[in-house]
């Protein structure tokens, strides 16, 4: 796939296919592009007809990093995923240089406790916040609820989070500050269940030895699928956690865009 002609054309360092659905990929990073951890990008192939099929997809690796990383499905007949699951190092990708997004620390006023929750390759935007020195000097703890299908489709972000004491910038004031809480739908695990489930009867408070949310203390970031989003958005308002966004920070942010 080489894109040399088009302006937007970046090159494909490295994949890894963490199972037969997902896999995560590393291009390079144009000089000119900044961005605050958490947001997303537009990135694509062109189809048969040369015409671009562009994806929203959240920037995993942070925002100091040399290469931009991606993580994402694999969708049979997907119009973008059925190719991307393809490349190889070498290969080219569009990548549009505006990142965008609410899944970001400045659409949060301050607080305390910082939750992170998402389904599936909802991890992505938290592990780009996760690897950010600036999560760390505004939270005192950061729990990062992740449910998938299988253990399998835990391993990415579990690596990520169990790099984290080793991390050479930010290792040392990483300490003691995270608390990780993996759930399972479909395979036998510590935590089986939704976490939204979990919250709602308390069971995740009480395994991680925490009160329910507080207003005043717990911020909370989620990026899952539409029925993810509305039953944590519900357990927000609930809690009297008001949305956020950009434009007018609150206690709790949601993504709203989604690959194929």
């Amino acid at each position: 796939m080489n894109l040399h002609s088009l302006p937007d054309a970046q090159t494909v360092q490295s994949v890894h296919h963490w199972t037969d659905s997902l896999f995560s990929f590393r291009v390079t990073r144009p000089t000119s592009l900044r961005f605050r951890s958490g947001e997303f990008v537009m990135i694509g192939l062109p189809n048969d007809d040369g015409k671009p099929i562009l994806r929203a997809y959240s920037i995993a690796s942070p925002s100091w990093d040399e290469e931009l990383e991606f993580y994402s499905i694999k969708v049979p007949d997907g119009p973008l995923t059925s190719r991307l699951q393809k490349i190889q190092s070498g290969d080219q990708i569009i990548l549009k240089t505006k990142p965008v997004g609410t899944l970001v620390l400045d659409a949060l006023v301050p607080g305390k406790r910082l939750w992170m929750i998402c389904t599936g390759t909802g991890i992505a935007p938290f592990a780009s916040i996760l690897r950010d020195p600036g999560t760390y000097e505004q939270f005192d703890q950061i729990v990062v609820a992740h449910t998938c299908r299988t253990n399998a489709e835990l391993e990415y972000g579990q690596g990520i989070i169990e790099e984290l004491p080793s991390d050479p910038l930010i290792g040392e004031i990483v300490q003691d500050k995270i608390l990780y809480y993996p759930t399972t739908t479909r395979e036998p695990s510590d935590n089986m269940g939704r976490i939204s489930d979990h919250i709602r009867d308390n069971s995740v408070f009480d395994k991680l030895g925490l009160k329910g949310w507080d207003p005043e203390i717990d911020r909370v970031m989620i990026c899952g699928n539409l029925a993810l989003n509305k039953d944590i958005m519900a357990l927000c308002e609930e809690a009297g956690l008001s949305e956020g966004a950009n434009s007018k920070p609150a206690e709790y942010v949601v993504e709203k865009a989604f690959v194929d």
